[in-house]
């Protein structure tokens, strides 16, 4: 990405053939010390330096070697993004409309009042300079914010596997379709291959398809003309309108009636659209990325899913792993957290005892990784020491067990579900899961050669 260096001065070009007006505008224009002002007495000799990249030209309209109009074009031709401001001594009303439409930032007529003129407009291009960086500076903190490993924390195979896809996902515009339980971060995700892509410059809209009534997802993602029915009072612009040249981020796709799936298949073949209540087509071309915490191949099968929207959004496939199979980066993440925590609210750096270590180990988190930030802040408020210990790690005791005692099954069912339990949470270290479970590795494997697990 280009960067608008943050400048300790604005480097001005004063081009004027009368040496005592140009010394003139020299002397009142360094008044300000933030202004560096060089002077030029013809085209030729301002050409050959534009390799120094000045922050403004004041161009003399009437110059020995070239008219105000063909050295305007000349700039232009060699940094299109220099602003030109042309002082004339005469008030030609034609020439400074063709020199504005060509792109010139103003004209200015040479009088008592020039010096002032001049002075306002480079103030005005100051605060503009300032606002351009403050801009990049925001976009860049977003896109250091959103690398790869500030996504999802952690150092698990599973989710080496995740940048993977993710720095896959960012090389092209193919759909992405990212599945999981709830809290598992999909949205950061999404967030992620738009700021990582060409995109990144353009608009990133989501929109959370579940929170919004079925009779109101269609004006939220196409928009509505005034009239359009009762209270559109104004016209409104929708997500997929808002998100044109970036990226559209629909969380919970699988909660869509079907109704609207018809209209959201038929916009995506045609790249197209109108508001409601309107005729006007607009076209559209955005990077679609979707989430749903279903199975969308079963919501099909269902027939709560279209089969021909199911495959047009069958594009790049990523599933975020429960947090109960990600092993040590359950500990990564908690100490994230507490950091963070401790760094917004301006309180002393907290460590986490061994016991609470054990602890938070040792718990299944169905709310996963959105369940652990919940509690280790409200560990950071409890402690009344510089250490979180066990006692202040608090869960919600409906949840505090394995997901799949909830199922009832068989007691050899079980056994299974609780070796591949421990084998995603030891990244398939079998001799681990032997010594924690009490168990031989020769009954594992014989279980995997099986395929019973």
């Amino acid at each position: 990405m280009f960067k608008i260096h943050y400048m300790q001065s604005i480097k001005v070009f004063i081009v004027e053939d009368d040496p005592v007006y140009a010394e003139m505008l020299r002397y009142h224009l360094q008044l300000n010390p933030d202004y560096e002002i060089e002077k030029f007495e013809n085209g030729t000799e301002l050409l050959k330096n534009l390799y120094k990249k000045p922050n403004l030209i004041t161009l003399d309209y009437s110059l020995p070697d070239f008219s105000g109009l063909q050295l305007f074009k000349k700039i232009k031709e060699t940094d299109a993004d220099i602003p030109v401001i042309v002082v004339s001594g005469q008030e030609d009303i034609l020439t400074a409309v063709t020199l504005l439409k060509e792109g010139a930032y103003d004209y200015i007529i040479k009088d008592q009042d020039t010096k002032d003129r001049l002075w306002n407009a480079l103030r005005n291009l100051k605060e503009k300079f300032d606002l351009q960086q403050e801009i990049f500076d925001l976009r860049e903190e977003i896109e250091k914010k959103y690398d790869y490993e500030n996504i999802i924390k952690g150092k698990s195979v599973v989710i080496k596997q995740i940048y993977n896809l993710i720095e896959k996902a960012t090389r092209t515009n193919i759909a992405v379709v990212i599945t999981g339980e709830t809290g598992t971060g999909k949205d950061l995700v999404a967030k992620a291959i738009h700021y990582n892509s060409p995109r990144r410059k353009k608009p990133y809209v989501a929109i959370n398809v579940s929170a919004i009534p079925n009779e109101l997802i269609e004006s939220e993602l196409f928009g509505y003309e005034k009239g359009a029915f009762t209270g559109a009072i104004t016209r409104k612009v929708g997500k997929f309108e808002l998100a044109n040249k970036g990226t559209l981020f629909l969380d919970e796709i699988g909660e869509m009636d079907l109704n609207m799936q018809s209209k959201l298949l038929r916009i995506l073949q045609e790249k197209e659209f109108s508001r409601v209540g309107g005729n006007e087509i607009i076209k559209t071309d955005i990077r679609l990325v979707v989430a749903t915490n279903k199975n969308l191949a079963e919501e099909v099968q269902k027939g709560k899913f279209r089969e021909d929207l199911y495959y047009r959004l069958l594009g790049l496939p990523i599933e975020l792993p429960p947090l109960r199979y990600r092993g040590n980066d359950i500990l990564v993440l908690a100490k994230h957290f507490v950091d963070e925590f401790c760094l917004d609210n301006q309180l002393k750096k907290l460590s986490i005892s061994g016991v609470a270590q054990d602890k938070l180990m040792k718990y299944t988190y169905p709310g996963n990784v959105r369940e652990l930030k919940a509690i280790m802040e409200l560990a950071c408020v409890m402690t009344n020491s510089e250490i979180i210990n066990d006692i202040d790690i608090s869960f919600n005791s409906t949840a505090h067990r394995a997901d799949f005692l909830m199922e009832e099954d068989t007691l050899e069912g079980y056994n299974r579900k609780i070796i591949k339990f421990y084998l995603h949470k030891y990244n398939n270290n079998v001799l681990m899961v032997a010594k924690k479970l009490d168990i031989g590795k020769s009954t594992i494997y014989r279980m995997i050669k099986n395929k019973e697990i």
